[in-house]
């Protein structure tokens, strides 16, 4: 009797999977002949092997994810018990963990990947890929120092097994995590210790070219946080030729880079090529961003978002071809994407604002409101709201409405946990109070930001922060004192390439020695600045500018400079008017009494098309 049952479970075993590789699917016959194993009481493995497929099946197919979950508990209750069982055990508890995270349950998920963490530790492969599960669940809730610690654990465990990939890999995630929490100080030792460990390796040369990139993305990183735009040159180059030879047709695929000789223990990747191609894509916008390059920041964003939309339709399409794992590496597959083009949109509209294109920005801000509602889960979606919000208020201050610019800067203020941005809103919240003649408010608002309060990473934050305070005291007639602060802008700008701070400082020295008839040092200031905005192309700095050079070619009697330079100047001003004028017009302005809760409803922007 015993074998007649066995041939009748493998029989809908075989059936189960024959519907399932079956082209089309046939996912209703395939649960069903699954579901029909449990009538002839199989053996325990069969029993959770069997649960295991069910709950991915469900997962993966169908939207019935309460009945998922059940199958997927039953699968972990009764697999723990199993030995030698490893891959239908963490299997169920990885993927049920995920489930609990994705129902914003993560405090559901912790205790099982902790007790799988604990049961695993003679597989180097699962107990390694579930220490990065469970240190990324702490990531998501903002506990960086668990996070970090798990992953500490990971380092040595990985070094014990001699896994020494997975080690760097480790050391590269903990280093990530440090500079979000902005640990600069810690951040550092392990930099340079991973830096160390990725130069001399001496094990597969397509494994040290990937731990390569994911090195210098971090370096990157860190200086571009930092606002040191010279300084990370060097480390930007050698990324983007790193990401040249990853890319390359002869390259082999990441199973292949993460399959070597050091076994299972070894199989992980960061981030997949394509996706590492559209992340060097993206530090590379926002350095051109930091640096002051709008156009060529322009170029990459587009070359960047076609690249995204290349790789959502390449995993769509291996999504729906079927899996058996649950399909967790599309869904994460998914989520980053929305991230990169989150990111990428965020930075384009700044770009367009600097370069005085008001109704392109808010093209761009709408299609990132767009998207909001399609974030991957309501972490990710509260993270980005607030840039939404400070990108609102800079929108705002450029079609002079400055009572929707304070309300974006204060609600942007009032939700970020990011301290970098929560500086960078208040900062232009100051130039705010500053336009208005608020100077209580001013006052007491600059206390927090003056470039001393500022963390001492933050370069581009305090080179800011010393020109609005050279903005308030021109504003307030204190020249002197002024030119001392814009000084110190400069000095620090001309350090690190911020060419638009570099700019604005210029022509405000230039506005000062005209101001006290100075027009000699005034000329050497304007002038500088003028074509240094054309570069960029920074169009309000230019307008500025040719203001005062017409002013100073009146003084000199040059009449026809200062024609010149009056024409230059109509000639910016009625291009600002008609796209001031253009950006009224859309229904996407609305945006701008946008405060609270989920974004209004706008007719959805074409992902392709911007106003003329």
């Amino acid at each position: 009797m015993a074998s007649t049952q066995d041939a009748w479970y493998i029989s809908l075993l075989g059936l189960a999977e024959h519907f399932r590789t079956s082209n089309p699917p046939d996912i209703k016959s395939c649960i069903q002949c699954l579901q029909a194993v449990f009538n002839f009481k199989p053996p325990q493995r069969v029993e959770a092997r069997t649960h295991l497929q069910l709950g991915n099946i469900l997962l993966t197919h169908t939207k019935n994810i309460d009945l998922a979950r059940t199958h997927l508990e039953q699968s972990w209750c009764l697999s723990q018990t199993i030995n030698g069982f490893d891959d239908v055990k963490f299997e169920a508890a990885s993927v049920l963990a995920e489930l609990f995270e994705q129902q914003g349950q993560p405090t559901h998920s912790k205790p099982i990947l902790r007790k799988a963490i604990e049961l695993s530790q003679h597989s180097v492969y699962w107990h390694c890929r579930l220490i990065f599960q469970l240190a990324q669940i702490h990531a998501t809730e903002r506990e960086y120092e668990v996070a970090s610690s798990l992953l500490g654990v990971g380092v040595d465990y990985a070094q014990i097994s001699n896994a020494a990939y997975t080690r760097v890999l480790f050391l590269l995630s903990r280093v990530m995590l440090l500079l979000i929490d902005k640990k600069i100080q810690e951040v550092l030792p392990l930099l340079n210790q991973a830096g160390h460990l990725v130069e001399t390796w001496a094990g597969s040369p397509h494994q040290k070219e990937y731990l390569k990139v994911f090195y210098f993305v971090l370096q990157v990183c860190h200086y571009l946080m930092a606002g040191q735009v010279k300084s990370v040159k060097p480390c930007l180059k050698q990324l983007q030729q790193s990401i040249q030879t990853i890319m390359a047709p002869t390259w082999p695929d990441d199973d292949a880079v993460c399959g070597g000789a050091g076994g299972a223990g070894e199989s992980f990747v960061w981030l997949s090529r394509q996706q590492l191609y559209v992340l060097v894509y993206l530090v590379t916008v926002m350095h051109s961003a930091q640096a002051g390059y709008m156009d060529k920041a322009h170029k990459y964003t587009e070359k960047a978002l076609a690249q995204i939309d290349k790789l959502t339709s390449s995993e769509e399409v291996v999504e729906s071809a079927g899996s058996s794992a649950g399909g967790s590496g599309a869904r994460g597959g998914a989520a980053l994407a929305w991230r990169l083009r989150m990111a990428l949109l965020e930075h384009a509209a700044l770009c367009r604002l600097v370069a005085g294109g008001k109704a392109h920005a808010l093209h761009e801000i709408a299609r990132a409101a767009h998207l909001l509602s399609s974030a991957p889960n309501a972490h990710t979606a509260a993270a980005h709201t607030p840039q939404l919000h400070c990108l609102l208020g800079l929108y705002a201050m450029s079609m002079n409405c400055m009572d929707a610019a304070e309300a974006q800067f204060h609600t942007a203020i009032h939700m970020s946990q990011e301290r970098d941005l929560w500086m960078f809103a208040k900062l232009n919240l100051a130039i705010v109070y500053l336009r208005g003649r608020r100077d209580n408010e001013l006052a007491q608002l600059m206390e927090q930001v003056r470039p001393e309060a500022l963390p001492a990473y933050a370069h581009g934050l305090r080179a800011a922060s010393y020109y609005v305070l050279g903005l308030q005291a021109f504003f307030q007639a204190r020249y002197n004192e002024a030119k001392r602060y814009l000084r110190e802008t400069l000095k620090m700008a001309n350090a690190e390439d911020l060419n638009r701070l570099t700019s604005c400082s210029l022509v405000l020295l230039g506005h000062i020695f005209l101001s006290i008839n100075n027009s000699r040092e005034s000329m050497n200031m304007v002038t500088p600045a003028m074509q240094l905005a054309s570069k960029i192309p920074d169009v309000h700095v230019q307008l500025w500018a040719s203001a005062i050079l017409k002013d100073l070619y009146r003084l000199a009697g040059d009449t026809d400079r200062e024609n010149e330079a009056y024409q230059m100047h109509c000639n910016f001003s009625q291009a600002l008017l008609k796209d001031h004028f253009q950006a009224t017009q859309m229904p996407q302005h609305a945006l701008v009494q946008w405060t609270s809760g989920p974004p209004p409803a706008l007719p959805p922007p074409p992902p392709g098309s911007l106003p003329s």
